[in-house]
């Protein structure tokens, strides 16, 4: 076994593939027919520096590594830009060579390609040593790219990174024009090794305001360079290139706040930035042997950080989590063996550890710790068996999903695991003991700031399953309101004589003694009412089978799509109808998820997020009973008013809309829940589903007579 290490440093006088005269070049490297190391695409550029490594492994060194160059095509099919081959028989181990191979077209053989540069190391190794290194892309239906660390069984306790770089992107300045109208609809990308970030879109500006905040890690000591492009955002064809800068890590101090000011380099106009430096937060991994919380010393130390006195110190450490995953038990075969090499990923928001591999085992046992810093108490923990495969994507063995708030400290548990999408179970189980500590003073603080971003992931696509459900989520939201609206309407027109004088009066009563604080003081009452039937046993929280249906549903398709994802090509490539439709998919998921959280704030689903609802709201009460209503209303005008003379680089927030975006949907609700679920047939209701959305879009949107509408049950 062969450890090839493979340094991509940058291309040269590469050939032209659009029509304006340039080309956006990608790399692959191929062994064995298989793809092993895709780089990253420079945009409109013969000469592009990539600086990217692939680590290889290989016991065949007469099969030589193929390296093919294409030119990335936004919603076509990639251009071939050329091909080389790389002897690995030529090379000598244990030494750095540099190599330039020439591209060659095989259609055009006397045609000059251009050239590719490399610096390649071959080494001895085995496979076992290889489960240590970083992987790259090894989840094969992710289209981000993002690195996770392997624990060496020979390290007994280590600090994976060593800080976190803190980036706020204030705004844009003078940014070059790319519509027709003399305006763009910029966005930002950023990049630190393989930690990506985008921006918002900022429409129809050139000198675009984002106040986001991005974070990222920094492995190195020594820094690291981030690269920042800067992209106008075009319907229907390629966004267009605006600039690109970057920012040098190691020429800033740390445990400061740099103001910058970068210009764009290939473009007009510069960013105005916010960075800082910090201390790493206390991620680590261990074997069982070593436990922080069993370290009487260690314990009481981590406590007192997180004691009702340290409540204004470091906001941002919410709190401490302890993961120990034990082992798993009846995982499913995913080798021509009928075993398994399974390993075990656990993520928390953006901090994503491995686990080593355990061979040819079907009931394999780790017994490592993971400790994680909590910077929102909101958080899901999500832990993933995979089966690593050489040389090829890693296969998906299960996943549970956990909030942080439902975890019981100490209990070790079995955890059925559930498929990708969370809405059903697959085979197998895995043994977790958790642990949280955290402070709820800075945990309910925190919820009303915004909530951390995670890494680019998948781009939405158009679900039949998906866009339904979301028709049917929005749907219940407009009958809850006309149900409401008729109960109302109902008592105007004396349907029951007794409810409607029970209104009248209490109509009188509540007009006449009219006051502002009566608002927060009912929605208490209705909190508070809704507490005690829930402690009396009288639970009306409904569970909505559709919803679980639906995600079932949405399973079955995705299952679908896998396998005819390459007759689909033609169809995924109609980008301009497909985002359309996405936009108004997702807009009916904002639109019923929105409801779903203020209906569940009330129905005490995450018992924390209710008791602080009900700690503000008696605050509120208590201010509008006693200061006038004039007074409030001048200091938020002064606040208002004074906030960006107070702090010019503020990030704006709303902190209602803060503490609704932790309180969970219906559909994260059911993907949350840790029961095991039966599938239930559904064709029937799938068919009435469909029946419905045509009869509601006949109704309400188009008239019949004057056009007719129909929507096919199957696609």
């Amino acid at each position: 076994m062969y450890q090839l290490d493979v340094t991509l440093k940058r291309g040269q006088n590469l050939a032209a593939r659009d029509r304006g005269g340039t080309s956006d070049p990608y790399v692959k490297f191929k062994l064995g027919g298989k793809e092993v190391f895709r780089s990253k695409t420079v945009h409109k550029n013969l000469n592009p520096v990539w600086e990217e490594k692939a680590y290889i492994l290989t016991d065949n060194l007469r099969e030589p590594l193929y390296i093919k160059v294409f030119d990335y095509d936004f919603g076509l099919q990639d251009d071939f830009i050329g091909s080389a081959f790389l002897d690995l028989t030529s090379l000598e181990l244990n030494r750095q060579t540099d190599v330039t191979l020439s591209l060659k077209d095989p259609h055009y053989p006397d045609h000059d390609m251009g050239s590719i540069f490399l610096s390649v190391l071959l080494a001895p190794g085995d496979q076992r040593e290889a489960t240590m290194l970083m992987r790259k892309s090894w989840k094969r239906s992710s289209k981000f790219q993002t690195q996770s660390l392997r624990l060496s069984d020979l390290h007994r306790k280590s600090q994976l990174w060593r800080g976190i770089v803190s980036v706020t992107l204030i705004e844009g300045r003078e940014l070059k024009a790319m519509d027709a109208n003399g305006l763009s609809d910029p966005y930002v990308k950023f990049r630190l090794g393989h930690q990506k970030y985008k921006s918002k879109i900022v429409p129809k500006t050139l000198n675009p305001q984002w106040r986001e905040q991005f974070d990222f890690h920094l492995y190195d000591e020594r820094g690291g360079i981030i690269d920042i492009t800067v992209w106008d955002k075009d319907v229907g064809k390629k966004d267009d290139f605006i600039g690109r800068c970057q920012i040098d890590l190691s020429t800033l101090s740390k445990e400061q706040t740099h103001k910058l000011e970068m210009p764009l380099e290939e473009g007009e106009g510069y960013l105005v930035l916010l960075v800082t430096l910090t201390a790493s937060a206390a991620v680590t991994i261990s074997d069982l042997s070593i436990n922080s919380l069993e370290d009487q010393k260690e314990r009481e130390e981590i406590l007192k950080r997180y004691s009702p006195m340290m409540m204004f110190h470091n906001i941002s450490d919410v709190g401490f989590l302890q993961v120990k995953v034990i082992r798993a038990e009846a995982l499913m075969a995913a080798d021509v063996t009928g075993k398994s090499d399974p390993f075990c990923v656990v993520e928390l928001n953006n901090d994503r550890l491995l686990t080593h591999t355990v061979y040819r085992n079907l009931n394999p046992e780790w017994n490592k710790i993971f400790t994680f810093n909590i910077k929102d108490i909101h958080s899901v923990l999500e832990v993933t068996v995979y089966d690593e495969d050489r040389d090829r994507s890693a296969d998906f063995l299960g996943k549970v999903a956990i909030p942080l708030l439902s975890i019981q400290n100490g209990e070790q548990k079995a955890y059925v695991l559930k498929n990708k999408q969370l809405t059903g179970p697959t085979k197998g189980v895995i043994y977790l003991e958790i642990d949280v500590i955290f402070n709820a003073v800075k945990a309910s603080i925190r919820t009303l700031m915004p909530k951390e971003q995670k890494y680019i992931e998948e781009e939405d696509r158009l679900s039949k399953q998906l866009l339904l459900r979301n028709f049917i989520r929005m749907k219940h939201c407009i009958m809850a309101l006309i149900t409401a609206v008729c109960y109302i309407s109902s008592c105007f027109d004396w349907d029951s004589p007794p409810r409607s004088l029970a209104a009248f009066l209490l109509f009188l009563f509540v007009v006449w003694n009219f006051e502002l604080y009566m608002i927060p003081l009912a929605l208490l009452l209705l909190l508070a009412w809704n507490y005690f039937l829930i402690i009396s046993g009288k639970d009306n929280r409904q569970h909505d089978t559709v919803v679980e249906d639906m995600l079932e549903d949405e399973e079955e398709e995705d299952d679908r799509d896998d396998k005819d994802g390459e007759k689909k090509g033609f169809m995924n490539r109609l980008y301009a109808i497909q985002e359309v439709c996405v936009t108004v998919q997702n807009i009916l998921d904002e639109i019923a998820s929105f409801g779903e959280r203020i209906k569940n704030t009330f129905n005490w689903t995450v018992p924390f997020l209710s008791w602080l609802a009900i700690v503000a709201l008696s605050v509120f009460t208590i201010i509008l009973y006693f200061i006038p209503l004039r007074y409030i209303v001048l200091v938020w005008g002064i606040n208002k008013f004074t906030k960006k003379i107070r702090n010019p680089y503020a990030i704006d927030n709303n902190e209602l809309l803060d503490f609704l975006s932790r309180v969970p949907s219906d559909v994260q609700v059911l993907i949350n829940a840790l029961k095991k679920e039966k599938k239930k047939e559904k064709k029937k209701k799938k068919k009435k589903s469909w029946c419905e959305l045509q009869a509601f879009l006949m109704q309400y949107t188009i008239p019949q007579d004057h056009a007719r509408f129909k929507i096919a049950s199957n696609t």
